[in-house]
């Protein structure tokens, strides 16, 4: 049985042992959240439910998105949160947002999106399906209760560089395959210019691969999984 097809029957048998009817899942016009989207598909092919959850959102991210769900003949439902995100900053901050960048404001995004995911995920009785993968997960790179508040995680034992082999098996449009790798969080927000480093040299560094791996590169990665140790478990809880 191909990879597709093992994960595919992964999901299938992990929202059925939870008594739930299907998935949902956001997507973003990338290809980590394009490739789980047709693993849920193929899972549940009538009832799999994809969001796209704009925020202040490229339009290109959007258009591509709406394009993929289209082509593929997925249900989509647009929620827009920008309004919902300026509201929000109001109450924390007592003033408008202004575009302005900096991590805390960011995660709002995420953590909306989470919400709005367990929203329809409890309205439908489905699960929220995750996007992350190995790669990211190694390095914390991800939202606490935002994009890492998720019931189930398909690409979380692939690395990035295998999650790209398996969209091309799967038949990911060229263009979202070629993309630049982003959150989207911020305009020329980049996965690798945040994280300090390529995904086929983190993807080396986690497999051990580590000839002609700069020694600040490996020692970044070591430093990212150390802390954040406590975004990948349980809280701990006071014995």
């Amino acid at each position: 049985m191909e990879l597709s097809s093992k994960i595919a029957e992964w999901i299938k048998q992990k929202v059925t042992e939870a008594r739930a009817q299907g998935c949902i899942l956001g997507i973003s016009g990338g290809v980590d959240s394009a490739v789980v989207a047709l693993l849920c598909k193929k899972a549940f092919p009538d009832q799999t439910l994809a969001l796209i959850l704009p925020c202040h959102s490229l339009r290109e991210d959007i258009e591509q998105a709406r394009d993929f769900a289209r082509k593929f003949k997925i249900q989509v439902k647009e929620v827009d949160l920008t309004s919902v995100f300026e509201t929000l900053y109001i109450a924390l901050e007592g003033q408008a947002y202004k575009d302005q960048i900096n991590l805390c404001i960011a995660n709002l995004k995420p953590r909306l999106r989470m919400a709005t995911l367990y929203y329809f995920a409890n309205k439908l009785n489905y699960l929220v399906i995750g996007t992350g993968n190995r790669s990211e997960l190694n390095m914390g790179y991800f939202t606490k209760y935002g994009d890492g508040g998720v019931d189930l995680l398909p690409l979380g034992n692939l690395l990035k560089t295998e999650v790209g082999k398996l969209a091309m098996e799967l038949g990911v449009p060229k263009e979202i395959l070629e993309k630049v790798p982003s959150a989207g969080l911020w305009a020329g927000q980049t996965d690798e210019g945040e994280m300090g480093i390529t995904y086929d040299e983190l993807d080396r560094v986690i497999s051990g691969k580590l000839q002609g791996i700069p020694k600040d590169k490996i020692e970044l990665v070591k430093n990212r999984q150390v802390v954040s140790e406590h975004k990948r478990n349980s809280p701990q809880i006071y014995i």
